[in-house]
């Protein structure tokens, strides 16, 4: 079972997508193979104990508190979407599924569909029971105009394609085209949606915009100050705290975070002790902000723990749309003016590693053989000179006949990265390219670029999943519209053919062949510009926050995640240990300083 879970991932919040929901008096199968899993060890320590207050900042407050539809894309979303339990999670030790929602499940023998029984103990954060109705609701919610979500539209739609609830706590699933059974449990991993609290009107992006919708987790949105503040406080009855895998865990009484716009602002407060954890992966931080008294006296720990896990895109998103990026010599003459080894060399000090793919790390899925394109002011011009761009104009930038300056525009969301794209800027000039800067606040800039006003989006996506996915980023269905992943606007035919290919493989050899193809492909239109990749986390955490023995796995992208963890279970390890606050606290207490490099997970390659 070990092996056949192996590098199992992409748990995505409700996958399925249903063309029809089947809520008739149906009989399960029989001979059904009916597998759990309470055999493999607790990851969570005995030592940890409950209580406290766990305090974290926010760069900005979200524009809802919706989960699909319309702004809810951002950051915060993570902190509802984590703590939803689904029908199973997986082990972040030994890779294997183990019960959520469901107490068990099994394979039909159409290498299409999964049974599961649910647990009857399972309870909505008011009260209520989750049953088969859920996630037939789930599926309802999911294909409807109403939440005014293309993309869950479309998945909910394709990918599974049936639904049947057998009794109140048994449903199966069944997916569009057959899979191998991890590929199955990637894709049908589904989420309940209360069916007692949503109705599906005209106006439901508005109605439930600032909704605080139940959960089946263990936190509920206790207090919010519009702007300023979101708490979560700790369910004491909580229906999972005698499962297995969820004790020791989720320890805090309350999570609270607070709105702080600019980093250094958030990090004054975190050496006040107002903020409990800091992540400090930007190498300004890690090497030049960690030389005061609170790490000299041993108040606050470090730790850098490589972890060995899918990355997600990081770097320039080029919009087709526009006129000048529309034309594909000017993207590959803009890839070649960027110098991201010098960025990498001088403001990163070395730290991060050059990406050259759209998202690395997926083993036989992703094309080893693909080379960002290097900076080459030469190769770069030729390319600008082909497109029109010929023209020597004020300040040294390139411009063509009808007098158009040969510029990009670069939306962002985070100041700490100005640094970095100056560099970029001033390399750029040398090939006649006029890099503007454009940084806009977090929730409203990754809008801008949801509605496809931006020119070039500077950002990072998310790693996961057993393999790479596509059809959001890079399929027609989703360009030159708005509230969509396909940044580019890219509308190609092969990118098209060959993505929906992608999608209903079952080999897994032929699906990692075609997964290659659409990398180059990618790579031959130029819309995506690869930037670097982080192999690791590095945080600082007061001395009173308390970490497991080990102190994370390999698929832990951080050590203090408050939330379940996706797709591993691999978050709320942590604790607060009140009475060492309050010894650090009275601050008449020195300790030695704590600086932890973790290697267990670094990859050989590194």
């Amino acid at each position: 079972m070990k092996k056949l879970f192996k590098h199992l991932g992409g748990w995505l919040l409700g996958l399925g997508l249903v063309a029809s929901i089947n809520v008739s008096a149906a009989e399960l199968p029989s001979g059904l193979d009916w597998q759990t899993n309470n055999d493999d060890p607790i990851f969570a320590s005995p030592e940890a104990k409950r209580g406290g207050v766990f305090n974290l900042s926010l760069m900005s407050f979200p524009l809802t508190f919706r989960t699909v539809g319309p702004d809810s894309n951002t950051a915060f979303r993570s902190f509802i979407l984590e703590n939803q339990l689904g029908l199973y999670s997986l082990h972040p030790v030994t890779q294997n599924p183990i019960p959520g929602l469901a107490t068990h499940w099994a394979f039909g023998g159409d290498n299409k569909t999964m049974y599961f029984k649910l647990n009857p103990a399972a309870r909505w954060s008011d009260g209520e029971p989750v049953t088969s109705a859920d996630f037939l609701f789930a599926i309802e919610m999911m294909r409807s105009e109403v939440i005014r979500a293309p993309w869950y539209n479309n998945y909910f739609s394709e990918e599974i394609v049936d639904v049947t609830a057998f009794d109140e706590y048994t449903i199966s699933v069944t997916a569009g085209s057959e899979k191998s059974q991890r590929e199955l449990l990637n894709t049908v991993g589904l989420t309940p949606e209360p069916k007692h609290f949503y109705t599906l009107t005209d106006d439901w992006v508005r109605s439930y915009n600032w909704a605080q919708a139940p959960v089946t987790g263990a936190y509920v949105m206790d207090d919010v100050k519009r702007g300023r503040s979101i708490s979560f406080k700790r369910l004491d009855d909580w229906w999972g705290n005698s499962l297995k895998y969820y004790q020791h865990r989720f320890n805090p009484d309350v999570i609270r975070l607070t709105v702080i716009r600019d980093l250094n602002i958030s990090y004054r407060h975190f050496l006040r002790g107002d903020i409990d954890t800091f992540g400090l992966i930007l190498p300004e931080w890690w090497h030049d902000k960690t030389d005061t008294p609170e790490y000299k006296q041993g108040l606050i720990n470090r730790i850098w723990f490589y972890n060995d896990m899918p990355q997600g895109a990081q770097g320039f998103h080029l919009n087709t749309a526009h006129p000048r990026l529309s034309d594909q010599r000017v993207r590959e003459g803009m890839a070649h003016a960027l110098n991201m080894q010098r960025m990498l060399d001088t403001i990163l000090r070395g730290d991060y590693e050059r990406m050259h793919t759209f998202g690395t790390g997926y083993d036989a899925f992703t094309d080893a053989g693909i080379h960002a394109r290097d900076y080459d002011i030469k190769r770069a011009r030729e390319l600008f000179a082909e497109a029109g761009y010929d023209q020597q104009g004020p300040g040294g930038f390139l411009r063509n006949n009808a007098g158009d300056v040969l510029s990009l525009a670069v939306t962002y969301t985070t100041q700490e990265h100005t640094p970095r794209l100056a560099i970029l800027r001033e390399e750029a000039r040398k090939a006649g390219l006029d890099l503007q800067l454009n940084l806009v606040d977090g929730a409203s800039g990754f809008k801008v670029m949801l509605e496809k006003k931006h020119e070039a989006a500077w950002l990072g996506w998310a790693g996961g999943g057993l393999y790479p996915q596509y059809w959001e980023f890079f399929h027609s269905a989703n360009a030159n519209k708005p509230q969509t992943n396909n940044l580019f606007n890219i509308a190609d035919e092969q990118l098209d053919q060959l993505i929906e290919q992608y999608r209903v493989t079952m080999d897994l050899d032929a699906k990692a062949d075609i997964s290659r193809q659409i990398q180059r492909r990618v790579n031959e239109l130029a819309i995506f510009i690869p930037g670097y990749q982080v192999p690791y986390t590095r945080e600082a955490y007061w001395r009173y926050v308390r970490l497991p023995e080990t102190k994370g796995s390999r698929f832990s992208p951080s050590l203090f995640w408050p939330m379940q963890g996706s797709p591993y279970s691999t978050g709320g390890l942590f604790w607060i240990d009140e009475d060492l606050k309050k010894e650090v606290k009275a601050g008449k207490v020195r300790f030695e300083p704590v600086l932890e490099i973790d290697e267990t997970w670094r990859h050989k390659e590194q």
